[in-house]
């Protein structure tokens, strides 16, 4: 289902990338029904680690933006972390400081949340990490006020969904051009998709479907192209694991081996031989 589309990556950085925190590390929110469109999943994350002991974990990109709260800063770090952040698309992986207690909600947005909830283009956000009093003014800064007064993560959690139903009823963004219908023309061919063919599809041009791309995802059609074949790669590696690259090329729709290599290592920072043995050990954490 096109909806699913970025949670579906989301689920191959939990379960298949190099992000392998343990089981009770995470819980699912449920997302309210009137927030199903624009929300793809939610997450609570809580980890500790020692002291004085940094650990960097990589996380690939998946396409997706997401709003980030932060329940506890971590211990050692320079000032107090942002409560809220807004943490734009990207084609790069990100390397994260793991520290003290990691304790803060995630949610995944659909394509066109930043639009809907914030009246903002994706675009403005891509590849940048923002707190959200920055991006919203005074009523940013009100609502960190009242996540820092949270007693507890349900109610943290309670306030987050207030806060963006209140967001979806003012109306910021008028309904346009969706680019789901898009989104799953393009995931479904990969990086060998048409812009042209792919406008046509959901009847605009193409600079208009650049534009829609702009503001709804925050990432070009032929980047979500890549992302999409790089994570159909991960999850065929996670299901057939020993397949020879070759293969895998070929099954994945890269033109051969050294055109997936190139592609691996410019969205993920490594090898694919560097990814799979990191993978086996069966965690991407390294102290610093």
């Amino acid at each position: 289902m096109t909806e699913r589309l970025f949670l579906r990556l989301q689920e191959d950085l939990l379960q298949g990338s190099e992000s392998m925190a343990p089981a009770d590390t995470l819980r699912s929110l449920p997302v309210p029904l009137a927030l199903r469109r624009h929300v793809a999943h939610g997450l609570e994350y809580r980890e500790r680690f020692p002291e004085h002991h940094d650990v960097w974990e990589r996380v690939l990109p998946d396409g997706a933006v997401r709003l980030i709260v932060h329940l506890a800063s971590p211990v050692g770090g320079h000032g107090a972390a942002p409560s809220a952040l807004m943490v734009g698309a990207s084609t790069a992986p990100a390397m994260v400081p793991l520290r003290g207690e990691m304790h803060g909600l995630s949610l995944t947005l659909q394509p066109g949340a930043t639009m809907a909830l914030f009246g903002l283009p994706a675009g403005e956000l891509t590849g940048r990490s923002v707190p959200l009093r920055d991006l919203l003014g005074p009523e940013g800064a009100a609502f960190s006020e009242q996540v820092l007064a949270a007693p507890d993560a349900s109610s943290c959690a309670a306030v987050l969904w207030a806060s963006l139903l209140r967001g979806l009823r003012t109306g910021r963004a008028q309904e346009g051009t969706p680019v789901l219908p898009a989104i799953e023309r393009i995931t479904a061919a990969g990086d060998r998709a048409s812009v042209r063919d792919v406008a046509e599809s959901i009847g605009v041009g193409e600079r208009r479907l650049q534009q829609l791309f702009h503001d709804q995802v925050g990432l070009s059609p032929r980047a979500v192209g890549r992302l999409a074949r790089l994570h159909h790669l991960l999850r065929t590696l996670r299901q057939q694991p020993g397949t020879k690259w070759a293969e895998l090329a070929a099954d994945c729709g890269f033109y051969d081996q050294s055109h997936l290599v190139s592609e691996f290592r410019s969205l993920c920072g490594l090898t694919p031989t560097e990814f799979a043995r990191r993978t086996t050990s069966g965690s991407s954490k390294t102290s610093s």
